[in-house]
């Protein structure tokens, strides 16, 4: 039985740290087994259902916002539990090395407590070889689980800055919630459609950023814009569709800096809907109605628009490359809904958009909704 227990016990310890080094160290998505995978995605179901009982957007939203903090305390705390339970049942084992003997499991556990938090009372003492070489060890895992957690926490924040940075620094261009749409009618209306492939490019590495952190520490996908109707899975949707109506829509050279974002766009809707097994239909997400709207927004705001027809085609059928798994994401993660993106059955009229910005949106917000 009790070498049951230590086997029980040495299982669960090379399952906390292998967490641990992958969660946390190693710098690239794992598909091995990690309990803390497990808790953020159904931690973060049950908090998602919750929310649509939520009244009020705002609530809504600060509930929602509250997951990604307390998923790093609840990772922390499990970590350094599972790290004690696993040694309490070792110790537990080798209680006889023990000093004095623990009556029961839940005195090996105080033990292996107070020698992964480096207590160290003394009212317990090893008095073996392997039980004082194991309680080294205990300290060691718990002051390195500590160490790594608060390193962790500094990698997590300062992406999270940097990915939100951007967020502000668009916000006027994209307009809340961000359009694609908004987007070029914004520059055509400010005179500013020169600048177009220099904020692509800048964007271009963004997404790259995003790709590199987000994939690698999932943690920051949970983790929810500070400012209202705005969200960086709304504004990569924005910045593709702005992207793919420059490269079938409008009449204009230079689209290279358009074709590059779309594709590291698709690129990363690509690698999050395989991670998080998303799967979207084959469907550019919006109805031909909507579309033609947005044409004719694009044609008032002085953009120069080839064939509406043909332009609907090409345009639905790059689309339907990516608007179906990024819709699935975005639903998932319930962001604010945006044009053409989430769910827009809750859209209403933004508050803090941009002139131009808000009659794109609201056009798009006014006609049939799609299957997006």
């Amino acid at each position: 039985m009790d070498a049951l227990v230590a086997l029980i016990g040495t299982v669960v310890l090379l399952l906390t740290v292998s967490d641990i080094f992958q969660s946390v160290i190693v710098p690239r998505p794992v598909s091995f087994v990690r309990p803390s995978a497990y808790v953020a995605r159904y931690g973060w179901r049950a908090v998602a259902r919750l929310s649509m009982n939520v009244t009020g957007t705002e609530r809504r939203e600060s509930l929602l916002a509250t997951f990604a903090p307390a998923l790093l305390v609840t990772l922390l705390v499990m970590w350094v539990t599972m790290l004690v339970l696993g040694f309490g049942a070792i110790f537990y084992a080798l209680r006889g090395s023990l000093h004095p003997v623990p009556v029961n499991f839940w005195g090996a556990v105080y033990y292996a407590g107070t020698s992964t938090l480096t207590l160290g009372y003394g009212d317990i003492a090893a008095g073996s070889g392997l039980a004082r070489a194991l309680s080294l060890v205990a300290a060691a895992l718990g002051l390195g689980t500590f160490a790594v957690v608060v390193a962790f926490l500094f990698s997590i924040f300062g992406a999270y800055q940097k990915r939100e940075s951007f967020l502000v620094s668009l916000r006027e261009r994209t307009g809340a919630p961000p359009s694609g749409v908004g987007f070029l009618t914004a520059h055509a209306q400010l005179g500013m459609l020169d600048a177009i492939p220099a904020t692509f490019r800048e964007a271009e590495m963004w997404i790259a950023e995003i790709m590199e952190t987000h994939l690698a520490y999932p943690i920051l996908i949970y983790f929810r814009s500070t400012h209202d109707e705005q969200s960086w899975i709304g504004t990569l949707g924005a910045l593709l569709d702005a992207s793919s109506l420059m490269l079938t829509t409008l009449d204009v050279e230079g689209t290279g800096p358009a074709k590059m974002l779309n594709l590291i766009g698709r690129h990363l809707v690509h690698d999050f809907s395989q991670y998080f097994e998303f799967e979207g239909d084959p469907d550019p997400g919006i109805e031909r109605g909507e579309f033609r709207a947005a044409y004719e927004h694009l044609r008032t705001a002085g953009l120069p628009l080839l064939d509406e027809t043909d332009s609907w085609t090409r345009f639905a059928a790059l689309r339907a490359t990516y608007a179906g798994p990024l819709n699935a994401f975005a639903k998932y993660f319930r962001i604010p809904p945006a044009q053409w993106i989430g769910d827009r059955s809750i859209l209403r009229r933004p508050r803090h958009a941009a002139p131009p910005v808000i009659t794109a949106a609201t056009t798009a917000a006014d006609a049939p909704p799609g299957s997006a």
